[in-house]
């Protein structure tokens, strides 16, 4: 389960990154682009800070 939780942390890292540079290349939908990656992002750092503290209990 830990290695699942890494690889797709990780798909979520890259991808937020990913979309925060292609926010600025795309007309008309960069905001949401944008925001998409900060949501994208975040979920990456949620998921094993989460998933850590269900393995100690």
């Amino acid at each position: 389960m830990k290695y699942f939780a890494y690889v797709i942390s990780m798909v979520l890292f890259v991808g937020g990154i990913l979309l925060f540079g292609y926010a600025f290349s795309v007309p008309g939908i960069e905001a949401i682009l944008f925001f998409l990656g900060i949501v994208a992002v975040s979920l990456s750092l949620y998921l094993p800070f989460h998933l850590h503290k269900l393995g100690d209990r």
